[in-house]
């Protein structure tokens, strides 16, 4: 069986797992007197599922090695992960200046920004580190093997796109074991693809990021590159909203739309081209 089969009977079960296991763990939480929304815990038993399933199936998925030969030499590959973090940060200073210099830029943004740096950082390094587990080291690579090197990377960047958008948009409570929620709420998960006024920009700004960071991780042949930018994108995606004065302050091509702004608007995914063709001297190895 090929990887692409068993990778998507992997997810099926996983997901199934999830419908049937969420309402349970729902009840737990409502009893346990929290007030946490039914698809934000429907999300995370998929997460533990699908980790679950995908160590089940390791073997088969090559899931370990995948891994590991995307995280190998951490120590020798710091100034990679540095460089393109640093680049990321660029890109997003050159959008904030364009929205400065149109008048867009929010009073005391700098101060509310720095408050959350911290908190953002943080969040932006795990967020980085699991997806690019999944989506480079494990999934591209994966894909390497069925589909060659284009078709791979192709291919991956639309599951990273449409991976983002995939979630209920509504925030709905239970109170005690409703067995249906899962199955409402994954019903509900394409609810954000039916508007394509917004999730068509949304989806091409996340499919070109998606291109940017599986080339960058098949010309270093791991993560550290694309971490990189991928943790210097989200730590922006975050601020980004702090540093403008509303999405009617800006035009649209540099505000953008949709639940992802940033990356809904055309200035990004220019600047995303532009980083595209940078990956090569971003990703040199120095120590040559």
């Amino acid at each position: 069986m090929s990887f692409t089969s068993r990778l998507a009977l992997t997810l099926a079960a996983a997901i199934g797992a999830a419908v049937l296991l969420a309402p349970i763990a729902g009840m737990l939480v409502a009893v346990a007197g929290f007030h946490i929304p039914f698809p934000r815990i429907f999300d995370r038993v998929v997460m533990v599922t699908a980790f679950v399933a995908l160590l089940w199936n390791s073997r088969g998925l090559r899931f370990i090695p995948l891994l590991s030969a995307g995280f190998a030499n951490p120590a020798g590959n710091l100034g990679r992960a540095l460089r393109g973090f640093v680049a990321a940060l660029v890109v997003i200073a050159i959008l904030g200046a364009l929205a400065l210099a149109m008048g867009g830029w929010a009073s005391a943004s700098l101060a509310a920004a720095a408050s959350r740096f911290p908190k953002y950082l943080l969040s932006a390094i795990a967020i980085a580190i699991i997806e690019e587990a999944f989506f480079r080291a494990f999934l591209l690579g994966g894909l390497k093997r069925d589909f060659g090197r284009m078709g791979a990377l192709i291919l991956s960047a639309a599951v990273y796109s449409i991976a983002h958008l995939v979630r209920s948009p509504s925030a709905f409570y239970v109170n005690g074991f409703e067995p249906g929620a899962g199955l409402i709420t994954l019903a509900h998960s394409v609810d954000q693809m039916r508007h394509p006024t917004t999730a068509i920009p949304v989806m091409l700004g996340l499919f070109l990021l998606g291109i940017v960071l599986g080339e960058a991780f098949l010309q270093t042949g791991n993560v550290y590159l694309s971490a990189g930018l991928h943790c210097g994108f989200v730590l922006g995606s975050k601020l980004w909203p702090k540093l403008i004065a509303g999405r009617n302050a800006i035009p649209l091509w540099l505000a953008g739309v949709g639940p992802v702004p940033l990356i809904g608007g055309a200035a990004a995914w220019a600047m995303a081209i532009v980083l595209f063709f940078l990956l090569r001297p971003l990703g040199a190895d120095r120590r040559t």
